[in-house]
């Protein structure tokens, strides 16, 4: 999780294209020089969509079909909230709230169930709140009531901040006023940013 600009799709640049399906939910593309070369609609490793049913489907093809893929990217949740929720704006009432933190919830909740030689990484924004006495503390970016009340960070294990510091783009390991965490012994006491690469992520969670 991260602003705007924090390195979070470029922290992908590592992975092996070859077994990685990459769903682009901001439909922005990936931001590093020669990444259309990688990832393709063509090389069936790419679909860009917002759709949150396509999410699951793709999902759900790559627990049942596409087994060669170790790696799924979902970049961003934000995306498939955003979009799903200006295709309903002129409705009202409570469905359409409803309808948007199922949607989210089931994609979040098929992932934890998923085999075990894969890894889903999901991409979210952040927001930074203050509280009433005036301590800042950030966590995932959510439309509506509902999926604040679940509390997206707490289905995972492991959250990562991006962040811009000192000029180095890193990932935030441990909770700083944030909802950044990752399992123990995972990272060194020392190592409360790690470089954005997320393939020594997941090199270092494999024991978990």
């Amino acid at each position: 999780m991260g602003e705007s600009g924090t390195g979070k799709t470029t922290s992908m640049r590592k992975l092996p294209p070859e077994t990685t399906l990459y769903i682009d939910c901001d439909k922005k593309g990936l931001s590093w020089k020669g990444w259309k070369a990688q990832y393709s609609e063509e090389k069936k490793n790419y679909i860009r969509t917002d759709f949150p049913s396509i999410v699951l489907s793709a999902l759900k093809k790559t627990e049942e079909k596409w087994t060669d893929k170790q790696v799924v990217v979902v970049d961003t949740l934000n995306g498939i909230m955003v979009a799903d929720e200006m295709r309903r704006c002129k409705e009202t009432g409570y469905d359409k709230w409803q309808d948007l933190a199922q949607s989210i919830y089931d994609i979040v909740d098929y992932a934890l169930t998923m085999r075990d030689n894969l890894t889903v990484v999901f991409i979210a924004h952040t927001q930074t709140d203050h509280d009433d006495a005036g301590y800042l503390f950030t966590r995932i970016k959510t439309n509506g009531k509902k999926l604040n009340k679940i509390s997206l960070e707490s289905k995972f294990n492991t959250v990562l901040l991006a962040k811009c510091s000192d000029g180095n783009y890193v990932f935030e390991t441990q909770s700083n006023f944030s909802t950044a965490k990752s399992p123990l012994g995972a990272f060194s006491e020392t190592e409360k940013e790690i470089p954005n690469d997320i393939t020594r992520v997941i090199e270092a969670l494999k024991d978990f």
